[in-house]
């Protein structure tokens, strides 16, 4: 395994006391009405465009162009679905789609993945159509309790998470020479590290992490604690304590022992611990920020019920526990688990993947920001890291 190499009328009644039991509200308004109204066109095309990351969802390891979880759905449902790779980076992806959802149009797209932040963007903006629990009863039943409020989309009316992040510090103990990495700390002071250190390009991540190293709350921070943080990095810029800032081109470089220790994502560090023993990962004392890449429906989508019923299957505890055993990421879904264990049972242990409850409570979200923090803070970490 390596990320790298539909509803009869009776369930529908039957959803209506399950909707209320697990406190998620009936959609307002109807399907497709936010925010403009938008026909609808699933009972009579049974097509869904996706967009997704690279490397985000299950193969077959004798044919990579084959999915199976994906070509069970169709099978299953009858709908094509166009799966495409083309979300390299949430603020790429943005501008390649803001021209037509800011003109009304359709983006060709009918499900997206995006990163909490940028998927509280569209919502914001008036650019994601609020979902109908109507047509994902196992989404509603089987959400993970702790998604299911979510600063940048309470009540999750326009979103359902594809999978958890996890934001920790990963270090290479051959390169360190035993030494263990357990804090941002280190990674910006200890001299022993200077030049074999990286931060991520995603301010969320580097700076949210960051604050919680300097003991504030990242879920309710000040721009001057903003500023603070930014300041402290920078000082380690400018000492070369910090090789370079990267995406998830990190990853190799912390296999060889290139980079000594970094900031890195979870997903990532359970794929590279299968093949290297040397690699390691730390839970910060003061925690570890944690998000979501979001499913959402974008303002102008023609098939809305089509992709609320892919991720109504997406939430079925079997089919996510395929998806987690490939993707390594955390697995939103209740019961999925369970479902692991019967895949890999060392998958199913590791808390990268089904956080146990100790790594739940270190947890801590990145605060939604206003459209004026956003471009501030965006801006102030771009000059930061060379952008």
């Amino acid at each position: 395994m390596s990320r790298r190499r539909l509803l009869t009328g009776a369930s529908a009644v039957a959803g209506a006391g399950l909707l209320a039991a697990c406190g998620i509200p009936p959609a307002q308004g109807g399907a497709g009405t936010e925010p403009d109204a938008t026909e609808d066109r699933s009972d009579r095309e049974k097509t869904l465009t996706f967009s997704n990351w690279p490397l985000y969802i299950d193969v077959d390891d004798d044919n990579e162009s084959l999915r199976p979880t994906l070509a069970a759905f169709q099978r299953e449902s009858g709908i094509k679905v166009k799966y495409i790779e083309d979300v390299n980076d949430n603020n790429e992806f943005y501008g390649k789609i803001r021209p037509q959802l800011a003109a009304g149009q359709d983006t060709g797209r009918d499900l997206v993945c995006l990163t909490d932040w940028m998927a509280g963007r569209l919502i914001r903006q008036g650019w994601a159509q609020r979902l109908d629990p109507a047509n994902m009863l196992n989404a509603v039943a089987n959400l993970e309790p702790r998604f299911r409020t979510a600063p940048h989309d309470p009540g999750r009316q326009f979103s359902y998470p594809w999978a958890g992040i996890a934001t920790v510090v990963a270090y290479n103990k051959k390169a360190t020479r035993g030494k263990a990495v357990t804090s941002v700390s280190q990674l910006l002071e200890d001299e022993s590290l200077r030049g074999r250190v990286s931060l991520l390009t995603e301010m969320q991540d580097t700076v949210g992490l960051t604050l919680l190293d300097m003991g504030k709350d990242s879920t309710k921070f000040t721009a001057d604690d903003f500023d603070a943080a930014i300041a402290r990095i920078q000082k380690a810029v400018d000492t070369k304590q910090v090789r370079r800032f990267t995406g998830n081109d990190y990853v190799d470089e912390l296999d060889r022992g290139d980079i000594a220790a970094c900031v890195a994502w979870a997903g990532d560090i359970v794929q590279l611990q299968l093949d290297n023993p040397d690699v390691e990962f730390a839970i910060p004392d003061a925690g570890y920020l944690f998000g979501t890449d979001d499913l959402l429906v974008p303002a102008g989508s023609k098939h809305k019920k089509n992709a609320e019923t892919l991720i109504d299957y997406y939430y079925r505890p079997e089919v996510a526990a395929e998806l987690a055993a490939w993707v390594n990421y955390i697995t939103p879904v209740a019961g999925a688990g369970e479902e692991l264990a019967k895949i890999d049972e060392d998958l199913a242990g590791d808390p990268l993947i089904v956080p146990d409850a100790a790594m739940i409570a270190k947890g801590r979200n990145f605060r939604p920001l206003s459209a004026a923090e956003e471009s501030d803070f965006e801006d102030k970490f771009a000059k930061l890291i060379g952008a």
